[in-house]
């Protein structure tokens, strides 16, 4: 067209980028990108590579996390499980008090629980009214015996092995000791264990504030000694207590050869008509008030009674009765006297009894 000026343009030849990339390639893109790679971006990859972050993750490898995140993680955990649109700050507003959880029911232990009273009918209320006139029946029943049976006076008998004071500390040393009616069935005819010498024990009223305690001992025939002990057997034999302490009024028998003892078995010994031979002794001098220390036997079987430094030959049980009579009557005249008094010679009027002073 006439009056226009044409402008060609130069063709983009092979190889060869326009002007623009080129500005955008030597200027701005290109500074930028040297920038991030020689600027900030270079630095902080290098930060991350041998700074803080290594140094995270070295601390998240080994398993030792700040307190801070820590702290982050507990709070994001918990957000998470939180209902849609909730926050902590919300929950922590709204969470129950103290003893009390989310869905049971309160457990604080100063919460007052109300009980409902249990509504009786006419016959729960006799009833109930019954067994409390029973109840106090049965109180004033025991408060008018304890009183009108309590023990003033005790009298004791039939105890030669203990002392009235020790008999009166075993019956009356109970809780209800002191009241008759409750000592008289606890000691009626009953067998008593764990007491030495004695069997059995009875307890009568003679009033109501008076009672008779009657011992009834075992039937100890002698006593034997043997490694330091005293062991007492009755008229069979039998070995029937064990003891380290003489028991006044039961005689020490010597001359019986043994090689053991064993409780509550016979002692074993060649003749065993012996024991009733003993037992009927030891009977004889506590029916007359004779107090021996021992009966010696020798290998016939002849009897010596030991009376302080006295001996009283008796020989055989022939005329037995007799001969102890007649010691009663000489007794007094030994008690300072040492030597031997024969009487196993002695057979009633005619016998003759003599007295050998030892030299």
């Amino acid at each position: 067209m006439a009056g226009k000026k044409v402008v060609k343009k130069k063709p983009v030849k092979s190889g060869k980028k326009p002007k623009t990339d080129k500005t955008i390639k030597n200027g701005e893109k290109l500074k930028t990108d040297k920038t991030i790679k020689n600027g900030e971006k270079l630095k902080t990859d290098k930060a991350i590579k041998n700074g803080k972050k290594i140094k995270t993750d070295k601390a998240v490898k080994k398993g030792k996390k700040s307190e801070t995140i820590k702290a982050v993680e507990r709070k994001q955990r918990l957000e998470d499980t939180l209902p849609m649109g909730n926050t902590l700050s919300q929950l922590t507003s709204e969470l129950p008090i103290l003893g009390k959880s989310l869905d049971g029911p309160d457990l604080r232990p100063w919460k007052k629980v109300k009980i409902p009273k249990p509504q009786l009918d006419i016959k729960g209320k006799r009833l109930l009214i019954i067994l409390s006139l029973l109840l106090i029946t049965v109180i004033v029943t025991v408060m008018v015996i304890l009183h009108a049976f309590k023990v003033d006076t005790v009298t004791i008998e039939g105890n030669t092995h203990y002392s009235n004071e020790e008999i009166y500390d075993i019956v009356m040393g109970d809780r209800f000791g002191d009241n008759s009616l409750y000592l008289s069935m606890k000691y009626k005819n009953r067998d008593i264990e764990g007491i030495p010498f004695i069997q059995t024990m009875n307890v009568n009223i003679v009033n109501p504030h008076t009672i008779k305690i009657t011992v009834y001992e075992k039937a100890m025939a002698g006593f034997v000694e043997y490694m330091g002990r005293y062991f007492y057997f009755d008229k069979d034999g039998t070995v029937i207590e064990s003891s380290d302490v003489k028991t006044k009024g039961i005689p020490q028998v010597l001359g019986l050869t043994f090689d053991h003892i064993v409780l509550y078995e016979k002692l074993p010994v060649e003749s065993k008509e012996i024991f009733g031979n003993i037992l009927e002794m030891t009977q004889l001098l506590n029916k007359y008030d004779i107090e021996m220390d021992k009966i010696y036997f020798d290998k016939n079987y002849n009897m010596t009674l030991y009376f302080g430094q006295a001996r009283i030959k008796v020989g055989d049980f022939t005329n037995i009765d007799e001969k102890i009579i007649r010691l009663k009557d000489i007794l007094p005249e030994l008690a300072d006297k040492k030597g031997v008094l024969r009487l196993d010679n002695y057979s009633g009027d005619n016998g003759i009894i003599t007295f050998e002073v030892d030299s």
